[in-house]
């Protein structure tokens, strides 16, 4: 072999097999055996070589690469051959669905509006292949409830999300559920996590499983699902290895990075039938994941509210994602075939070229790594008796300036994608004048813009009460003068983000620092306000219930710690739980009161000398509920940990409630304070637990009441007070 050549099977080699160019390089000098790392740390691309020349050496041995590959592992593809499994290589639009989402779910409504939110899909990105429907994360570690019992607690429980499968599959749409590994801290099911899971797929009539955080599944998790519901398909996260393609039909293209000439993904080259779904979802550009896709007859996973941090897509990347699913949708047994020859030559420095045949039909998918446009001469192919050429991007047959070969015109967008087609009439098929006029429509409302599109957060307003006089505040609760002072809040960066900062305002750190701590010091001017000195008690809640008549829209999980709508006796004078935010202000609004906002909340808590907890800077003994009876305490039984204005309860026990919700259109949030008994341990994706000092803010995504009472989340009324 040529010098050249033997770098590039080193390349190629290493690459595949997860080894640094470098030390490819090194054993291949040496005449020595190329040593791979172990099989679950691979490398997703193949990088492809910056000089054409050496483009035809490089692909002699990718096809060398692929066929010793397949030959050593004894490559078994009799998955990809089922039929139930033949939907897969079509997939190549999924959806990452938040299931709070106000597109998918309207809480006003109370109901899945799946027309509206696919009706975005079709309009927006072309429609989905596939939805996957997020539940848990970050949700979940504020209560006991597992990842099982939030797909049960979403509206109208397993029964609901049965019917809104059944209505995806009505429209051609693929269900995933979402599997969490790393939920091992909360209520135990009692059986394995794989049984688990075959009797949610079972229920829900879910085509797939998502693997979060997973580079491959159980290895029996085959076995299981079979026997529940054939045809499900696992997708990992993580970077699947070559031995597990075999049984895994899709994996995540999540974060890979591209070599400067298209590279080739190294899973859908070993398997044309596998599909990847390209993602980087904290990107604000995505034409790189959009090219890699393109250049490989692979997927996008489109992703905007991203768990409950809004990135939407620019109207240039919508329009390049439009484009290119009617072609692969269109074209699917081309993409999954064998005649793939990836870079072959193009007229036009940064526009680089895949070629796809079959069936007596050549296509060339075309993208252009330049921020410039690019018109003109863009490929030079050979001319087949009979053929005719066809821009399948802009709607129109091109022209063939001269016979033998063909050079065919085009124009790209700056990092815009194209397609040829070449054929004879009837091997384009009947319908295709048809296809090229829906492709020439969809091509008029290609736009350029490349800027993300922002969404106004909005709080609610604050509904005041009628002034007291202090003289007439009730005794039980505490009056706090008007006060203006620094307000120093801390959070933990988790992917929900937080709420937009006033102008001038900055948090300490950048929030893409996953886990770690973070703050911001805001001035705050407070009127003067009583607050409850203890949280709502069953007791109280229970008077209100009997004075008021008050039912709930939706009763799921309303007070679910009662017996048959009965408050026990022992619980009268706990903090009541299992109550949603409008559950609490329909309380306060019966007792002529409202809920202190969280600037109020924390104010009364800390006081003005700024304590970290309600008693003071260290923790001691009992001070607080800090979990040791499991569950709730009485709300007088730490009198050593009240606040400087004599507040209970404003650390452990039950997190609170706050007047603080805020909404984008999108996602709806509120502010819990004060932490709670309980903490889920073992991971660090679980939402923070256990007591919390006074400045602690805990994002709380809402859904609708069934997932939003928790076991752990109670609230206390404020008031109003004349000066």
């Amino acid at each position: 072999m040529r010098a050249t050549g033997g770098r590039i099977l080193a390349l190629i080699v290493s690459c595949a097999l997860g080894l640094t160019a470098g030390a490819a390089e090194r054993d291949s000098a040496g005449g020595g055996n190329l040593r791979p790392l172990p099989p679950l740390q691979p490398s997703p691309i193949i990088a492809a070589p910056s000089d054409p020349a050496q483009w035809p050496a490089w692909r002699d041995q990718l096809a060398w690469w692929r066929a010793e590959t397949r030959d050593k592992l004894a490559y078994d593809d009799s998955l990809y051959r089922r039929s139930d499994f033949s939907w897969v290589p079509s997939c190549y639009s999924c959806c990452f669905v938040m299931m709070c989402d106000q597109l998918f779910y309207s809480p006003d409504e109370g109901r899945y509006t799946i027309e509206s939110f696919l009706r975005e899909g079709d309009e927006e990105f072309g429609g989905y292949d596939a939805v996957v429907l997020w539940h848990a994360y970050p949700r979940i570690g504020f209560d006991e409830r597992n990842q099982f019992d939030f797909y049960r607690d979403m509206p109208g429980g397993l029964d609901g999300l049965r019917g809104l499968s059944r209505a995806f599959h009505q429209r051609g749409i693929k269900v995933f559920v979402d599997y969490n590994p790393w939920d091992t801290g909360t209520r135990r099911e009692g059986t394995s996590d794989t049984e688990a899971l075959a009797d949610l797929v079972k229920a829900v009539e879910a085509d797939g499983i998502f693997l979060d955080t997973l580079g491959r599944g159980a290895d029996a998790f085959r076995k299981t699902l079979d026997a529940v519901r054939p045809g499900v398909a696992l997708e990992t996260e993580g970077a699947l290895a070559v031995e597990r393609i075999r049984d895994h039909h899709l994996s995540w293209g999540q974060g890979f990075k591209d070599s400067v000439v298209p590279g080739v993904l190294r899973n859908k080259w070993l398997e044309r039938r596998h599909m990847m779904h390209q993602i980087k979802r904290w990107e604000r550009d995505h034409t790189g994941e959009l090219q890699t896709a393109w250049m490989n007859g692979s997927g996008m996973m489109v992703w905007e509210n991203v768990f409950g941090s809004w990135n939407g897509w620019s109207a240039r990347d919508r329009a390049a994602l439009r484009a290119m699913l009617p072609i692969q949708r269109r074209y699917v047994r081309l993409f999954a075939g064998e005649g793939w020859t990836p870079l072959v030559r193009t007229e036009a420095p940064e526009v680089f070229a895949s070629l796809w045949e079959g069936a007596g039909v050549r296509l060339w998918t075309l993208v252009n790594r330049s921020s410039r446009a690019i018109a003109g001469e863009l490929l030079t192919v050979p001319h087949v008796q009979g053929a005719r050429y066809f821009d399948l991007v802009a709607g129109r047959e091109i022209h063939r300036r001269n016979e033998r070969p063909v050079t065919l015109d085009g124009r790209l967008q700056p990092r815009g994608v194209g397609a040829f087609v070449a054929g004879a009439d009837e091997a384009l098929g009947k319908d295709f004048p048809d296809f090229l006029a829906r492709a020439a429509a969809t091509n008029k409302r290609a736009g350029a813009d490349a800027s993300s599109p922002a969404l106004e957060e909005q709080r609610t307003r604050i509904t005041r009460t009628k002034p007291y006089p202090k003289d007439t505040v009730p005794a039980d609760m505490a009056v706090i003068a008007a006060a203006r002072f620094d307000m120093e809040v801390t959070f933990r960066n988790r992917e929900c983000g937080f709420y937009r900062l006033p102008a001038g305002v900055a948090f300490k750190r950048p929030l893409s620092q996953i886990h770690q701590m973070n703050g911001f010091t805001q001035t705050v001017s407070l009127d003067s306000y009583a607050i409850d000195l203890t949280p709502v008690t069953n007791g109280q809640f229970a008077d209100f219930l009997k004075a008021s008549g008050y039912r709930p829209r939706h009763s799921e999980n309303f007070l679910r710690h009662w017996k048959e709508r009965e408050m026990p006796a022992a619980l009268a004078d706990h903090p009541v739980v299992y109550v949603d935010l409008d559950d609490a202000r329909a309380y306060a609004q019966w007792a002529g009161k409202r809920l202190p906002t969280d600037e109020e909340w924390q104010y009364a808590a800390q006081g003005p000398e700024k304590r970290v907890y309600p008693w003071g800077n260290e923790v001691t003994e009992n001070v607080c509920n800090r979990g040791a009876s499991r569950g709730t305490t009485p709300v007088g039984a730490f009198p050593a940990g009240r606040s400087p204005f004599g507040c209970y309860d404003m650390c452990g026990n039950v997190w609170e409630w706050t007047e603080s919700e805020r909404s984008d259109s999108r996602t709806r949030f509120c502010i819990l304070r004060g932490g709670s008994f309980f903490k889920a341990q073992g991971s660090q994706w679980y939402a923070d637990g256990g007591l919390q000092p006074c400045t602690f803010a805990a994002k709380f995504l809402r859904t609708w009441p069934g997932l939003d009472r928790c076991s752990t989340i109670g609230f206390r009324c404020a008031v109003d007070v004349a000066e």
